[in-house]
């Protein structure tokens, strides 16, 4: 990877608890060459701890901290959660890990922005958690041992993706080396210049279908909250870009202010 694509990857903790394995994502971070660490709702006398330890001070001295998941991804168009399906039925796209490169360098190599999330130590991304994510990263271990630790796991993600992505001629980027994109890249390029859409663009759209909803009286109130977490997961489905997001967001916004007429 060069500088201008590892520097599009996030690497997101949520609610991480153990201040050795903040220190140790942080370490294979700076081992493989990424440097955008958040924390989201850290514990924080374990955040405060974990900001001392040794292997990369600067990477945790410059890492951002966030209250939710959500304004953790805010600016990022691919998402991957990580964890294992050993205890979850997964309501999106699963790939294996040795697959996840070549869809990050496709989303980078048009723009956008990837975020890699790992759940805390003891029970991993929650469903919540996951609505946020276009997919869910496996990585294939043995079965009597499914679970990874916190670090272990930053680290093979990352060597997997520093190893298998090459440089691109991505926007604003045309003086790196180019290497063949994927072949949907290529089949179907005049749809995939454009990254997708942001995930706070993607919020808002979830907001504002919702409020549509209740103005139309779709569902009862008891349904608003798996309503939410269903829309959040249906417009990670679809290959969204942002100018589709403005016009469903004008859409939405004059149904609703008919509806409201009434």
């Amino acid at each position: 990877m060069n500088q201008d694509q590892s520097d599009r990857l996030d690497v997101v903790l949520v609610s991480p608890r153990n201040p050795l394995n903040i220190g140790a994502a942080a370490r294979a971070m700076a081992n493989f060459g990424f440097a955008h660490l958040t924390v989201a709702s850290p514990y924080a006398p374990h955040w405060r701890e974990a900001r001392s330890a040794v292997g990369a001070p600067d990477l945790l001295q410059n890492a951002r901290e966030t209250e939710s998941l959500a304004e953790a991804l805010t600016h990022c168009t691919l998402i991957a959660g990580t964890g294992t399906l050993t205890y979850r039925k997964p309501e999106q796209r699963v790939v294996a890990l040795p697959a996840l490169a070549p869809l990050v360098q496709r989303e980078l190599a048009r723009g956008g922005r990837a975020a890699l999330v790992f759940g805390p130590e003891k029970h991993g991304l929650t469903r919540e958690d996951l609505s946020y994510c276009h997919l869910l990263v496996e990585i294939p271990t043995d079965v009597r041992q499914p679970s990874m630790n916190l670090g272990q796991a930053v680290a093979v993600c990352l060597y997997e993706l520093s190893s298998r992505i090459g440089p691109t001629e991505a926007p604003g980027n045309a003086g790196h080396a180019s290497v063949p994109l994927p072949t949907e890249a290529t089949e179907r390029a005049p749809a995939l210049r454009t990254p997708h859409a942001l995930s706070a663009t993607l919020d808002r759209l979830a907001e504002l279908i919702e409020q549509t909803m209740v103005a139309a009286g779709y569902s009862p109130a008891a349904m608003q909250t798996a309503n939410r977490h269903d829309l959040r997961l249906l417009l990670r489905r679809l290959p969204l870009a942002e100018p589709d997001t403005r016009r469903l967001l004008g859409l939405f916004r004059r149904i609703l202010w008919r509806l409201r007429q009434f």
